[in-house]
């Protein structure tokens, strides 16, 4: 999943760079408003996730903050941390995934722990479900965005037979 990760946010990205400057930032109602804020967004929740796998502070106050205040910013430090999340998962021992991560929430109060292994499924998850509402942006701007689904991957990756009966090969996985 960390691979598959990277994949769609790289796609997103060739998309988003054609986006004029006023139809990036504009106001869609979304749940962070504007594609630059869903994507300052999804490079954050990565930054704040991959921190507390990693039993790390994340400098992070507030699941609003911005990071970066342009496109070329944002989508540098999201290519690098596509990269870190790979290592990170790839290091992870099966003890690692059980164990038990406690950390400060960022919204309410006190503190919550979680394994790592919920932590990663809820990153994935918010990750796709954030994307989903960039791809939902991007039509409202008049860019046809490209397919994100897993099994769009695993065919371009070569990890798939005929369409819908995919293959599991570890180099992927």
């Amino acid at each position: 999943m960390a691979r598959y990760n990277r994949w769609p946010d790289t796609r997103l990205d060739a998309c988003v760079a054609g986006l004029h400057e006023e139809a990036y930032r504009r106001d869609r109602s979304a749940s962070f408003g504007s594609v630059h804020r869903t994507l300052n967004h999804l490079l954050l929740v990565d930054r704040l996730w991959s921190a507390r796998i990693g039993h790390r502070e994340p400098g992070i106050g507030s699941l609003n903050q911005i990071l970066f205040q342009g496109f070329q910013g944002t989508k540098d430090a999201r290519v690098g941390e596509d990269e870190k999340l790979i290592a990170v998962v790839n290091g992870l021992s099966e003890a690692d995934l059980e164990a038990p991560d406690r950390h400060r929430r960022i919204t309410g109060d006190g503190l919550e722990e979680a394994r790592a292994g919920h932590i990663l499924v809820t990153l994935f998850n918010d990750q796709s479900h954030r994307r989903g509402q960039v791809h939902v942006m991007l039509t409202q701007a008049g860019v046809a965005p490209p397919p994100l689904d897993n099994i769009d991957y695993s065919e371009e990756v070569g990890g798939a037979g005929p369409r819908g009966t995919i293959v599991a090969r570890a180099d992927w996985l």
